[in-house]
């Protein structure tokens, strides 16, 4: 028979707004007693100083390379912003709208291929499913620097997102199988501010590349997306060797290290640290959890944002009257800004577990820069609300996945989860790909104003909700009010209620 939960002092550094891990979980806790233990007889200070140097083998081999594939996908899905100011729309011949449609198509095979890629990474492993991914994308990130009209734009740019779609869930759904939950976060956050140093490295990048303008008889706009793809080519088949899969089948760990990672997840309170079969009740589980849907909504609340900004910010930037060059260069120091500020605040939301607060605070100074974006038409004024925007919005996005799957348990309900939370917020794209036009320039009032909307309805107000409510839940469960939930089941049964134990 499963046994009862009751309150203890000994919590696992409770969060207000995660799922609280406290001795209530002592299914998880039994089963850690049964996982071979490779420092057994050890001194907790012995323990301490292998933990610590597993974790840096684990950053060290995990991390930067990750960081790496994210660099060139966002620098790959956002080039076109910067093509865009070096004449390609009047290059061939596309309207305004025509544009922005291409644009558009990228988000919706995006979206409608991103929720079933987690389930190939767990088949396939990351290894198979990121390498193929990059190879065809950067493949096809060449072939855009070959188009001449809005037709061959158009098919890139959905070929794009379908091979693109893998590496955002899929990076995320594996680094959760890897960290405790309070590590995830510092964790994202770095492997996230790729894409703000994308922006600004791309703008840079841009700039350069640009000045081959004739040069084998292609346009600059043209070179920016050859060049780009066939790094992102190289990057892709180097991958076979550098990405490495989930902890069970890692070669660079020794079979004690693998002991030790599934020690740490299960004793951080995480079902996921045993082997999951593929069940259907996984994903019926994380299609009724209301989280999931307000979850999605806050997401897109930073993610529609995230886009528009990406896309637009030359755009922006240009309308304020500076020449295609400079405006590139200039949207160099908002996503420098914006870097900075994403591991920032990853490193203070793992160490305070107040996620929530991190998303309320951080979601506050992108809607200032928004309301000065639309409410001036002086220059100065106008970009220093650019890089309060930037600001932000990109902090946002990796805490607020974090939070996600900090509040889901199980490979499978996460990675099903985080996949509908990630895939909803990207076919918010589509809006942030139709909302700025040249003729409202230098203000782009709608813009600006469905920006603002989506920042104070969704991702304000939505971490709000979030925030509180789960708050009230964990006030709940520490008084040991959801115990009934697991009386009379059995340890098995226990285990599949995830996050619901």
């Amino acid at each position: 028979m499963g046994r009862s939960r009751s309150p203890s002092s000994k919590e696992h550094s409770p969060s207000d707004d995660e799922k609280v891990v406290l001795e209530k979980d002592q299914t998880l806790a039994a089963s850690n007693d049964d996982l071979y233990d490779p420092d057994a007889g050890k001194s907790d200070e012995e323990r301490a100083a292998i933990d610590k140097k597993l974790l840096r083998k684990l950053d060290a081999h995990l991390v930067p390379w990750l960081t790496l594939l994210y660099l060139a996908s966002f620098l790959d899905r956002t080039n076109v912003g910067n093509a865009k100011v070096d004449g390609l729309v009047e290059d061939l011949g596309m309207t305004a709208g025509q544009y922005n449609a291409a644009l558009s198509l990228f988000f919706v095979s995006y979206s409608v291929f991103e929720p079933l890629t987690n389930a190939l990474l767990k088949r396939l492993g990351p290894r198979i499913v990121l390498t193929v991914s990059m190879i065809m994308w950067g493949v096809v990130m060449v072939c855009h620097g070959l188009v001449h009209n809005f037709q061959g734009l158009a098919a890139c740019r959905w070929f794009l997102g379908i091979f693109e779609a893998a590496l955002f869930p899929g990076v995320n759904f594996l680094l959760s199988a890897w960290y405790k939950r309070d590590e995830f976060g510092r964790r994202s956050a770095i492997f996230f501010s790729a894409a703000a140093v994308a922006g600004s490295f791309g703008g840079l990048l841009a700039a350069a590349i640009a000045q081959m303008d004739g040069i084998g008889g292609k346009r600059g706009w043209a070179w920016i997306f050859i060049l780009e793809g066939l790094a992102t080519v190289v990057i892709g088949v180097a991958s076979y060797w550098m990405v490495h899969g989930f902890p069970e089948s890692a070669t660079f760990l020794t079979a004690d290290d693998q002991a030790r990672v599934a020690r740490r997840l299960a004793a951080d309170g995480q079902a996921s640290a045993r082997r999951e079969a593929y069940d259907k009740v996984y994903a019926t589980a994380a299609y009724k959890d209301w989280k999931t849907y307000v979850y999605a909504f806050t997401y897109a609340g930073a993610d529609m944002p995230l886009y528009g900004f990406s896309l637009f910010s030359p755009t922006i930037i240009k309308g304020l009257g500076y020449t295609s060059t400079r405006a590139n260069l200039l949207s160099v120091p908002p996503y420098a800004g914006a870097a900075i500020m994403t591991v920032a605040v990853g490193f203070i939301a793992d160490r305070t577990k107040q996620r929530g607060i991190c998303n309320i605070c951080t979601s506050a100074i992108g809607i200032v820069g928004f309301i000065m974006l639309i409410s001036t038409t002086t220059p100065g004024v106008q970009y220093a609300g650019l890089f309060l925007g930037a600001l932000g919005i990109y902090p946002c996005i990796p805490n607020t996945i974090v939070w996600g799957s900090n509040n889901f348990e199980g490979v499978y309900k996460r990675g099903i989860v985080m996949g509908t939370v990630i895939g909803f917020g990207n076919i918010n794209g589509v809006v942030s790909s139709n909302i700025y036009n040249a003729k409202d320039k230098p203000q782009y009032y709608p813009g600006h104003g469905v920006v603002l909307a989506y920042l104070t309805l969704f991702l304000f107000c939505g971490s709000i909700l979030l925030r509180f409510t789960l708050a009230r839940e964990n006030a709940k469960r520490m008084k040991g009010l959801r115990n009934g939930r697991v009386e009379g089941m059995t340890d098995d049964q226990i285990l599949k209620l995830g996050d619901q134990r």
